[in-house]
């Protein structure tokens, strides 16, 4: 069934919702899931963080429309580049990868894409590329599981990680001028007409800015970092409190809301949560555990590959809560040493996650907000999100090898 509506969101023969929630519905008509397990299940359930996180922002970011604040970035990003396109591509890419370290990567996509979009129309540049650009080799929700089972900090994911990263954001940049070379089309006229802009204009509405940012700011350096509430939660009363503070009505703060896009997730989390709840995924982790016999050097190479596989195909945050099981096993087994192979499934998930549409959460979010704009297939995203991974895959593995195992 998995793989019978997967098929039908590649081929696009019928919507990818349809596709998902029929999946989900038949999946709990046969058993291979249930109420419990679809819904309350920490393992196999619907992450309804993930969903509210979503929710949340969605709302945010239509109030924040409001006030004409992605405009500005808009206007700096391509005054910045003179216009010149490939110029811009770079400098959305950095923008993306740094706010994404700090922010979570959905989040981030919800902030950038409508600035990138605006931006192209001011530049009459095909959206495509830069939508596609900016949406890959982003942080993930994964990372955070595999700290939480690790026991590792921030401070680890920053020195063992951030040191590849950066060398991999360079290589990303150069894919892309060779990928969307086509798309780099420089127009003189526009150009000039961008640098005529003057930033601080843009801003239609200043006291809704200022609400909106101290909301903002309150929530985000309080509730989650201090308080230590979840995302989601911090989502949701940031959201709830700009509709009841501030002048923007409920219909213009829902009006931004991908529903469709909500309900796809739901109906994947439930596909997904079925091949756990009957075992599939366990018997592929434990496969990939078993092929290395304890040798530490193929497994954190087989688990670099195999994650970034799964990861291509299956939601990488189900994909890693599974995986992160048996890893944990192998590295208390390993002892010290068996630290390569947390860094080892961050790295196949998270850059694994490029690879297709339904990869990572961020590629759900960022197609579902191109759909009413210039529409991405499955086949469009994932024939350059393939290339993307392949490389950045095949990068990592000489840095784990030569860092952790020689």
């Amino acid at each position: 069934m998995f793989l019978g509506a997967y098929a039908f969101i590649a081929t696009e023969k019928i919507h990818r919702v349809a596709a998902a929630l029929g999946g989900a519905g038949i999946m709990l008509l046969l058993h291979a899931t249930d109420a419990h397990a679809a819904f309350f299940d920490e393992r196999t359930a619907i992450d309804w963080n993930v969903i509210f996180l979503l929710l949340g922002m969605m709302v945010i970011v239509g109030v924040l429309k409001q006030t004409g604040v992605f405009e500005y970035p808009a206007i700096w990003a391509a005054k910045r580049a003179r216009g010149r396109p490939f110029r811009l591509m770079a400098l959305l890419v950095i923008i993306t990868a740094v706010a994404s370290g700090m922010l979570d990567n959905v989040t981030t996509v919800l902030l950038v894409a409508p600035v990138t979009f605006l931006v192209c129309e001011r530049l009459a540049l095909p959206a495509t590329p830069f939508i596609g650009g900016t949406a890959t080799l982003v942080g993930d929700p994964p990372n955070i599981i595999i700290a939480s089972r690790g026991g590792l900090s921030f401070n680890d994911f920053v020195v063992h990680l951030a040191p590849l990263i950066v060398v991999l954001l360079v290589v990303f940049v150069g894919l892309c001028r060779v990928l969307f070379r086509r798309a780099f089309r420089y127009d003189p006229e526009r150009a000039a007409q961008v640098m005529t802009l003057i930033e601080r204009e843009a801003i239609a509405d200043r006291r809704l800015l200022w609400q909106s940012l101290v909301v903002l700011v309150l929530l985000a350096f309080v509730l989650h970092p201090v308080l230590h509430y979840e995302p989601s939660v911090v989502a949701i009363l940031g959201a709830g409190i700009l509709v009841a503070a501030t002048k923007v009505t409920t219909e213009q703060a829902l009006a931004d809301v991908e529903w469709p896009t909500l309900v796809f997730f739901a109906g994947l989390f439930v596909m997904v949560g079925a091949l756990v709840h009957t075992g599939v995924m366990d018997l592929v982790s434990r496969a990939a555990a078993d092929a290395t016999q304890g040798h530490l050097g193929p497994a954190a190479m087989l688990l670099l590959w195999a994650s970034a596989g799964l990861s291509a195909f299956v939601d990488n945050i189900p994909c890693v809560a599974t995986m992160s099981l048996i890893v944990a096993d192998l590295v208390q087994a390993a002892g010290p040493d068996g630290q390569v192979l947390w860094w080892a499934l961050a790295l196949g998930a998270d850059l694994g996650g490029n690879a297709t549409a339904v990869g990572a959460a961020a590629n759900v979010v960022i197609l579902g907000i191109a759909r009413n704009r210039v529409p991405i297939s499955f086949w469009e995203f994932t024939r350059y999100g393939i290339v993307v991974t392949f490389v950045t895959i095949a990068l990592s593995t000489p840095y784990l090898w030569l860092r952790y195992l020689m």
